[in-house]
């Protein structure tokens, strides 16, 4: 092959990567049976498609022959170290004919795999934080440090929390499935919880040079589909409307320059219509089996601002009264942040400050940069610059995204001096 079709190939390799080797990963952990074993086989099984593929080219069906490819490195793997240790040669040997017993996974064996691995990673018996920790990890491919940006926590601290979370499924013998349906319900938040905080990393990542990351909230709205289809519960499919109503705007939340554009403010014709379609249909359903949460309130208020034709159109007393009910189900500073929003939007600045004042001096969301970036744009509004000045700094020193850093720099350089 010339040098321009091996350069092809590996571009086919690289974009198979990035497509598959989450559900690659989650066949071959039900295969093998253990995690890092698991992410041994995918790397090595990327590697031989990157030594073979150019010679022999590239397979009907790049996922079976890398899972196909993964299980047997895995076989070799264990043959070699059981001239070290003799208790690896019984469990090559089970591999070996529990691969012979395997047909090659079609593609709603592999969905199912996925949706193992999420229950699995999110199991009780992990401490919350391990639960989002590994899933981010292992569902989602996020690495170690990115993670560790997000939980505001150290790298090293977070490597050895998703450790320990391995260590403790293989130990206790968490199993690898999804939990019956009567041990379903009790499962749902965590897992819910989970997919919410990777949606939100894909569509307001906590650092980086973007805005968006359409990987990771694509990858959270398939996961939410698949898990109203498993169990279509109000609040899964409360969560999935949620995520596909915000999802709705990413195209309009950037500028051609790729700087942050607000809601307010962006053109709601790239707004993709068939999302918010979907979306309000969905939080309908939820709606009307009286047995929502907030998953499916917080849609309903994403559902008003797309039902609006423009920023001015948009009904902010409906909106408030849905935060209102909002912050008696899921109490919480940040819902109280955004329904003092909504309350300056419908009552004036001055209303929404106050509330905004009040939560910050009870020492709350003192490290958000949203509550100081929300101040800053009130007492603009409100003609206090040099409040507005010192609310915008304190923002900007707490925020790592760089859009959101460079939309608070154009803000902070339009206050009149």
């Amino acid at each position: 092959m010339s040098e321009q079709g091996v350069e092809r190939v590996r571009a086919i390799v690289d974009a198979t990567y990035r497509a598959e080797s989450r559900r690659v990963l989650a066949t071959l952990i039900r295969l093998l049976g253990d995690f890092d074993l698991a992410e041994e086989a995918l790397h090595e099984a990327f590697a031989a498609a990157v030594e073979q593929w150019p010679r022999q080219g590239v397979p009907e069906s790049p996922r079976a022959w890398l899972v196909s490819a993964g299980r047997f490195k895995a076989i070799d793997a264990m043959r070699r170290r059981a001239r070290f240790d003799a208790s690896l040669s019984e469990i090559a040997y089970q591999l070996e004919i529990t691969s012979e017993d395997s047909a090659e996974p079609d593609d709603k064996a592999v969905e199912d795999d996925h949706l193992r691995l999420i229950f699995t990673c999110c199991h009780p018996a992990l401490s919350p934080e391990a639960q989002a920790a590994l899933t981010l990890r292992e569902v989602c491919g996020l690495t170690t440090e990115a993670i560790a940006r997000a939980f505001l926590a150290s790298p090293s601290t977070l490597a050895q929390r998703i450790v320990r979370a391995k260590a403790k499924i293989r130990d206790a013998g968490i199993p690898y499935e999804v939990p019956v349906a009567a041990d379903l319900p009790q499962r749902l938040e965590s897992v819910l919880r989970v997919i919410y905080l990777v949606f939100n990393e894909g569509y307001s990542p906590s650092s980086g040079q973007a805005v968006t990351r359409h990987d990771l909230s694509a990858e959270a709205i398939r996961l939410g589909k698949l898990l109203v289809k498993l169990l279509p519960e109000p609040e899964a499919i409360g969560l999935l409307a949620l995520m596909l109503l915000n999802e709705s705007r990413r195209p309009a939340r950037t500028s051609a320059s790729g700087d942050l554009v607000l809601l307010d403010e962006q053109d709601r014709s790239l707004w993709n219509r068939e999302h918010i379609a979907e979306g309000i249909s969905l939080v309908e359903r939820a709606l009307a089996s009286r047995r929502f949460g907030p998953y499916t309130l917080q849609a309903a208020i994403s559902a008003v601002h797309a039902e609006a034709a423009n920023a001015a159109a948009t009904d902010w007393p409906q909106i408030a009264c849905l935060y209102d009910v909002l912050a008696r189900v899921l109490p919480s500073p940040v819902v109280e942040l955004n329904r003092a929003v909504a309350i300056a939007m419908r009552d004036g600045p001055e209303a929404g400050l106050a509330l905004i004042d009040a939560i910050l001096a009870r020492g709350e969301l003192t490290d958000y940069s949203f509550a100081h970036a929300a101040r800053a744009d009130l007492c603009r509004r409100l003609g206090r610059n040099a409040d507005a000045r010192a609310a915008y700094q304190q923002a900007l020193s707490l925020t790592r995204q760089e859009p959101e850093r460079r939309f608070l720099e154009r803000r902070l350089a339009e206050l009149p001096r």
